[in-house]
């Protein structure tokens, strides 16, 4: 008689070791996987894989997560569940579908963190809107046009006050960014309800005869020197502490002696403290272009900054120049300088050559300025050259202004990067910034994008690879107005 030979027992999912072995790749990101709905042992199998990925994955709920993963589909016991198990505040944490896992096992990455992938909190019952818009923490991950929905909200900003602290917290920015580009209309009275970030009662004053809301930061007198073309925030603050408070205070007084820059800055106030439009700009890129062209018949002239992201007024203009070939972008800014002196439109010009050296990069601190050759210029721009004419202040008489210019010239190679720095906005690169280094691992800056997980520099012709390295949907440029 034939016996079969008895099974072997399976080992229950909880005496399963589970192998730790594989270095974890993802430092930053810690996930738990909630047993509940899933199972023990499709939880000990999906460990196990994202482990065997370099994944962290802890085996208890601690301060440590940052990406709860659940195949739980009702939101409000999985919530409740967490706050009796979290050590912490679970808000602070990614809640996820387990969607965002298996995109991230098949990516062998941490993909970035979608709408379609959150398990959203449920709110007490209130009145609430019909809909509710569930924001990125990243300006990057936002398309934010020039279209405010939120223009009761009055936002003034300042650099810091005269203790020598920040008036504005990092987070000013931002809030500013959020408040002002909702796709709907804000609602003051439930604000801690969305945004557990306003919480903070010491950042904002609500006025009670309004009832729209104001967000008011205590502007520094002294702030009015800042508006001058090369005085920075020490210079304003040190003439403020010796009693100066006005533009004929600081003339007057015979100790202070001001550079070329200060000096234009003065003398042309009146022309570059106004907006620059949109038709000076472009009548400004056509006379730069005739420089460049006149010098590099092949040349690359790109428009940046706040115009290239469909702003109609601007207080200066940019532009990026470079040539197909490379390296024959060396001297390519002394050239244009010399030409637009020769047609006598340069009114002030300060050159900084290139001192880019990529063997000094990845670098772990960003630079407000990056170090390509580029020159701050003020030019003459007459009134025949501009479509429409120009911009006047009430009472000038004059056929011509000056306005504010700045030139950047990178290596071809380098365009991209460079490109998208200089595209802005400051709080949509800032952001940009933070989430390569933070859910990416990745080092980004007008120079390069360097991924630390590979240890190596990752090329880009265009924005659009930037974007693909870091994960990330592309946003045109007039959607990145953070």
């Amino acid at each position: 008689m034939l016996r079969w030979p008895h099974p072997k027992k399976r080992l229950r999912p909880e005496e399963t070791t589970l192998s730790r072995s594989k270095k974890a790749v993802f430092e930053d990101v810690h996930i738990f996987l909630v047993e509940r709905k899933m199972g023990r042992s499709r939880r000990s199998f999906l460990t196990q894989l994202a482990r065997s990925k370099g994944f962290v994955v802890e085996d208890v709920l601690s301060d440590a997560v940052t990406h709860v993963v659940s195949e739980d589909s009702e939101a409000s016991s999985l919530w409740a569940w967490l706050k009796g198990h979290s050590p912490s505040d679970p808000s602070k944490m990614h809640v996820l579908d387990i969607s965002w896992f298996t995109d991230s096992m098949k990516e062998r990455r941490p993909v970035a963190v979608e709408t379609k992938h959150l398990i959203q909190d449920v709110l007490p019952e209130v009145s609430t809107p019909p809909s509710v818009v569930a924001v990125s923490q990243y300006a990057c991950q936002r398309r934010t046009t020039t279209e405010n929905h939120n223009k009761t909200l009055t936002v003034r900003n300042c650099s810091s006050n005269l203790a020598g602290n920040p008036a504005v917290p990092p987070e000013a920015a931002a809030l500013t960014s959020l408040f002002t580009n909702l796709p709907n209309h804000f609602e003051t009275w439930k604000a801690d309800l969305y945004f557990p970030c306003l919480k903070d009662a010491d950042l904002f004053r609500c006025s009670s005869a309004d009832p729209s809301f104001h967000v008011l930061w205590i502007t520094a007198s002294y702030q009015v020197f800042t508006s001058v073309f090369g005085v920075g925030l020490k210079t304003a603050e040190k003439w403020y502490r010796r009693g100066l408070r006005t533009f004929p205070d600081v003339m007057a007084e015979p100790s202070i002696r001001l550079n070329r820059m200060q000096q234009s800055g003065f003398l042309h106030y009146g022309d570059i403290s106004r907006h620059v439009s949109k038709a000076e700009a472009q009548a400004l890129g056509n006379i730069i272009d005739e420089a460049v062209h006149a010098i590099a018949p092949n040349g690359i002239l790109t428009l940046t900054g706040g115009f290239r992201r469909g702003k109609e007024f601007g207080h200066d203009v940019d532009f990026i120049v470079t040539t197909p070939e490379q390296g024959q972008e060396e001297g390519l800014l002394t050239n244009i300088i010399k030409h637009l002196k020769h047609q006598g439109i340069l009114l002030f010009c300060d050159y900084q050559p290139s001192s880019f050296d990529l063997s000094k990069l990845p670098s772990h601190r960003f630079e407000a300025m990056d170090h390509f050759a580029k020159c701050f210029l003020i030019l003459k721009l007459e009134g025949h050259e501009v479509e429409g004419g120009l911009c006047r202040a009430e009472g000038d008489s004059r056929d011509w202004r000056a306005v504010r210019v700045d030139l950047v010239s990178p290596p071809l190679d380098r365009f991209a990067f460079t490109l998208l720095g200089w595209t802005g906005s400051r709080q949509f690169e800032r952001d940009l910034r933070r989430f390569a280094r933070l859910e990416r691992r990745m080092l980004l800056d007008n120079h390069a994008l360097f991924d630390k997980t590979k240890n190596e520099f990752l090329a880009a012709t265009t924005e659009k690879d930037i974007f693909a390295h870091l994960g990330l949907e592309y946003i045109e440029p007039w959607q990145r107005n953070a």
